[in-house]
């Protein structure tokens, strides 16, 4: 689900240059995260002359530095120590509460880890490396600012892949202690006890759900009437009620008006809202989505546009995936248009396929099936009780139209109905399969016999 995954291939307003032109690379890509990655090493295994431009201090981009993985490996942390915590090992002297420096510490190591496979990867397809902040001077010119000074390089193609950041309130100065953003959490020095969380999409909800598995009071606040509302309605329920039993306090239709300080001590944050509710915190993480981080490369030297969030427009050939094959002219055959979507939350969910309010708007007839981790082996052995996996399956030809979780394992357990779902297979492949046992899996099983039986 993070904006660090985003590519599009730069599209010149000036005329085509002349295809005696050397340039000093066929291929430059603005920024190491996946996408640039896929696209600098997809342009050196078709034979050409490729580059990053990176100008953080690791490879990765937004997504393994502050992004994905350390908010991802940041809840296994919470999810591991926590587990530790209630078993009461005893092995385990150390506090029953972890602290910041301990979840943090590895987050770091697996960040460490996961720019040296990055950084190995791009070597290994003699991709070269550029350290420094790129800016285009034109099309096809690119000035690389660094430590080392500055230089220009020149490409056929370049490829904008620079990710996301954090977009921050208006007319709120935060001050990255107790007000911040997500982009702010890899560098958190203490555990708050109370949290408020501004923002119901997806990264707010995964945080003050992590926040609340250890123990902290959460307050998230959201001006729409309910989270996640392009979510399975039953899906979001249930998030809703496993957050409610961790204590979470949810303020649904209020919207913050200002951000003031109680300088203590301890500090503390203060949110007024406009309905006149004020809310005292350690600490406040605002999460009102993100912005392209466009804004320093320099676009109209390029003839490139953005909307109003820093987004670059691409066109319906996708090419913000199959940006090299594009730029080359190798044929690449379409998407499959089945994404899964996976929220990191505790607990998780994840989804495949249409919902039930899409459907029932569009007025299409479909039958659900509905399996309980408390119905399955695997999930009593596991110690999740409250999981949910349902499939909605088309009433007149069987075909599986959609898949949806929460619960343990949920963001993997969802791929086997991609699959399906990508086959164009429904009821009938589920009732004649057999499933490993005990698995997490067999809840295809239950559910594809509760559908048969209604």
């Amino acid at each position: 689900m993070d904006g660090a995954c985003r590519a599009a291939v730069a599209q010149p307003a000036a005329p085509a240059v002349s295809s005696q032109v050397v340039y000093d690379f066929d291929l430059v890509a603005l920024g190491s995260g996946p996408a640039g990655q896929r696209a600098a090493v997809q342009a050196a295994k078709l034979g050409k002359r490729a580059a990053i431009v990176e100008g953080g201090g690791h490879l990765g981009g937004v997504c393994i530095q502050t992004g994905t993985i350390p908010s991802k490996t940041f809840r296994e942390a919470v999810l591991a120590l926590t587990a530790r915590a209630r078993r009461g090992d005893a092995a385990d002297t150390g506090p029953a509460r972890p602290t910041a420096p301990d979840l943090l510490a590895r987050v770091a190591e697996v960040v460490r880890r996961e720019a040296e496979v990055v950084e190995d990867q791009l070597a290994r397809n003699d991709v070269t490396i550029l350290r420094g902040r790129g800016a285009f001077q034109d099309p096809h010119t690119i000035r690389v600012t660094g430590g080392a000074g500055t230089r220009s390089v020149t490409a056929e193609n370049v490829v904008i892949a620079v990710g996301t950041r954090a977009a921050e309130p208006a007319g709120a100065a935060l001050d990255r202690d107790v007000a911040i953003t997500s982009d702010d959490i890899v560098c958190l020095k203490r555990l708050p006890r109370a949290a408020t969380v501004v923002g119901g999409g997806v990264i707010g909800v995964e945080y003050a759900s992590i926040f609340a598995a250890l123990g902290i009071a959460v307050t998230l606040v959201e001006q729409r009437d309910r989270l996640l509302d392009w979510v399975d309605r039953e899906i979001v329920d249930e998030l809703v009620h496993q957050m409610r039993k961790r204590n979470v306090t949810f303020r649904f239709g209020e919207k913050v008006e200002r951000l003031a300080f109680e300088e203590g001590p301890p500090r503390r944050a203060v949110l007024l809202l406009e309905s006149g509710k004020r809310i005292v915190a350690d600490l406040v993480l605002f999460s009102s989505g993100r912005i392209g981080a466009t804004a320093e490369l320099g676009l109209e030297a390029a003839g490139i546009k953005t909307d109003g969030r820093g987004r670059i427009p691409v066109d319906p050939g996708f090419r913000t995936v199959l940006a090299a094959c594009h730029a080359f002219e190798v044929a690449a055959g379409s998407l499959e248009p089945h994404f899964p979507i996976g929220i990191y939350s505790i607990p998780e969910i994840s989804m495949v396929g249409t919902s039930e309010q899409e459907l029932t708007a569009q007025r299409v007839p479909y039958e659900t099936g509905v399996a309980r981790y408390r119905e399955i082996a695997r999930g009593q052995i596991l110690g999740d009780d409250s999981g949910l996996f349902k499939m909605l399956f088309h009433r007149e030809d069987r075909r599986l139209l959609g898949a949806h979780a929460i619960g343990t394992g949920a963001t993997e357990l969802i791929h086997i109905g991609q699959a399906v779902l990508g086959l164009g297979g429904g009821l009938d492949y589920f009732l004649r399969t057999v499933f490993n046992y005990p698995t997490l899996a067999e809840c295809y099983k239950v559910a594809a016999l509760n559908a048969a039986t209604l």
